[in-house]
């Protein structure tokens, strides 16, 4: 029980890591403000870069909505809360604590905008370029404020501002001027490399996903672009046009918050794009669901896994098993997370689009039913034909071997002429099993035929009213299971003593019965084979109803589409 509170204890600070964060950086701005208001030194480009912060929070906010971007939003807030760190270099002048605080910001802060832009919109860095990228701005921002904090000492220049060193101050001060060109011209290039990496993201990213990760890679090039131009200028000593790039810099944190709500908007306007699915997933065929959800999505890269409850397991329309833990990509869980009923894997750079995945999923939930109701027979199907080829077909094939020897050593003849036909029947048996999950009777003459054939094995008696007329391959099927199901339950489970099966063709459907005298007492149960048959029915768009009263015996009747064959 402990382990379990536990668990749950982080799992409520996650959820509120956010909000948390979120107060954090919005008491931190409250500090700066009023602090330069008793200061006197409060002015519009304050107010201005307030204003821009609590939209920042905003947006952040907008996009921790979702458990899956909490990491996004975590990042938005720590770019805001080092963005306001950095502006506390005045408010407390004389304290060495705010001064280290505020050095280590600037120091920080280009790395930590370009972690923030280059993992939108899952929150992870995808490749190995952009880690080392965010790794080496890291770098260059720690050692290049390392010189100052180490090595600079204001405490004469009275129009400065702070006017103390920093606590790592060693006691000799040199000009750094020399310094400072260097690592101006460093964050030159890596604005570069930058606007590069930005590039190469949006170009990189799925067409469903540029909706969200453009207008927050137009909003970067324009910060990039003004980080450039302030460090050309100090290289260039053109020091008149720091002030109007200080305003451009304050425009440039609220560019960001408003390309992210800008991309947000974007994906509630395609939201309209679901009714046009809707249509398309009407009349789509089996195995085109999945086309068509991409091409709404916009990911051709997207997987859909059905989920088959008896196995676990998420497989794809053709019944083979979907990864949905691989690298590198998210997953959208359409359905409740206990009993799902399929997921969509996709590019992660899609995860800023939720609403849209979930709109997506809930308009495809039928199609996608049905898809998981054909898809089940097929993967039970290649289940069934790898574990009859790996295990008992090839004990039987040595068995046949074993009788041939017994033969050719005075074996004895009839015994083992008896012996070999069982065995070959058998054979014949498992390979129908495996190729079609039904006997070859059913393919070759119909089911009047394999009905029969079902009644002839019975152990009860078993009154069967059947025209010899054929059906649509999936019809004759789903009622030959209904049939087979129903004559083994009597027997096995009614305690019946006698059955009847009727097969009838009535305005356009089939309609099949199995009736017995049994006890009664039959219902569907989660994973049986009346939930089984349901499906299979039901992936005709038929119906399957069971009434089976106690003592009063059991009917199954299935009542299935069935167009003139």
């Amino acid at each position: 029980m402990c382990v379990e509170q536990t668990w749950a204890v982080i799992r409520r600070l996650q959820v509120a890591w956010v909000p948390l964060a979120a107060a954090a950086t919005v008491a931190l701005l409250a500090a700066d403000v009023v602090r330069q208001l008793q200061l006197g030194t409060a002015d519009a480009g304050l107010a201005f870069f307030a204003a821009a912060v609590c939209i920042g929070v905003g947006a952040a906010v907008a996009v921790g909505r979702w458990p899956e971007r909490r990491r996004m939003a975590l990042l938005i807030l720590a770019w805001l809360f080092v963005d306001v760190a950095g502006d506390l270099g005045g408010d407390w002048p004389t304290s060495r604590l705010v001064v280290t605080l505020w050095q280590l910001s600037i120091a920080l802060l280009p790395a930590t905008y370009a972690l923030m832009v280059l993992a939108y919109p899952s929150g992870r860095l995808r490749g190995r370029l952009e880690r080392r990228f965010v790794l080496v701005a890291y770098g260059v921002g720690v050692v290049g404020m390392s010189l100052p904090m180490l090595f600079a000492d204001p405490r004469g220049c009275e129009a400065c501002a702070p006017r103390v060193p920093s606590l790592l101050f060693v006691g000799a001060d040199i000009d750094l001027t020399p310094w400072g060109k260097v690592f101006a011209a460093a964050y030159i290039v890596l604005g570069g490399v930058f606007i590069a990496l930005v590039v190469r993201h949006v170009r990189a990213a799925p067409r469903g996903a540029r909706v969200t990760v453009l207008p927050l890679a137009l909003a970067a090039v324009f910060g990039a672009a003004e980080f450039v131009a302030q460090r050309a200028v100090v290289l260039g000593g053109w020091d008149a046009l720091l002030a109007p790039l200080d305003w451009v810099d304050r425009v440039a944190t609220l560019v960001v918050p408003v390309a992210i709500f800008a991309g947000i908007a974007e994906i509630r306007r395609r939201r309209g794009a679901v009714g046009d699915l809707v249509v398309e997933l009407g009349s789509a065929r089996p195995g085109e669901v999945r086309a068509a959800l991409a091409r709404t999505l916009g990911d051709p890269s997207l997987e859909l896994g059905l989920w088959v409850p008896d196995r676990g397991a998420f497989v794809d329309e053709d019944g083979e098993a979907v990864d949905v833990e691989a690298a590198g990509r998210a997953v959208t869980v359409i359905g409740p997370a206990g009993e799902p009923l399929a997921a969509l894997v996709h590019d992660e750079r899609l995860a800023g689009q939720r609403p849209l995945l979930e709109a997506a999923g809930t308009a495809a939930r039928l199609a996608l039913d049905n898809a998981r109701l054909r898809a089940v027979p097929d993967a039970e199907r290649r289940r069934l034909e790898r574990d009859l080829h790996d295990g008992a077909q090839q004990r039987l094939l040595a068995l046949g071997i074993s009788l041939q020897l017994l033969r050719d050593h005075d074996g004895d003849p009839a015994l083992l002429d008896e012996a070999d036909a069982q065995l070959q029947r058998a054979l014949a048996e498992l390979r129908d099993l495996a190729r079609g999950i039904h006997p070859a009777i059913l393919s070759d003459q119909g089911l009047a035929a394999a009905v029969r054939s079902l009644t002839d094995r019975s152990a009860l008696p078993v009154r069967m009213h059947i025209a010899e007329e054929r059906y649509p391959q999936p019809v004759e099927s789903a009622a030959y299971f209904v049939i087979s199901e129903g004559l083994a339950n009597a027997a096995k489970h009614a305690h019946a003593g006698s059955a009847s099966v009727s097969v009838a063709r009535m305005n356009g459907h089939l309609v099949v019965e199995v009736s017995d005298d049994g006890c009664g007492g039959a219902a569907t149960r989660f994973g049986g084979g009346l939930a089984g048959l349901r499906d299979r029915v039901g992936a005709l768009d038929g119906q399957l109803t069971i009434e089976s009263g106690a003592a009063a015996g059991t009917t199954l009747r299935a009542d299935i589409p069935c167009a003139s064959s």
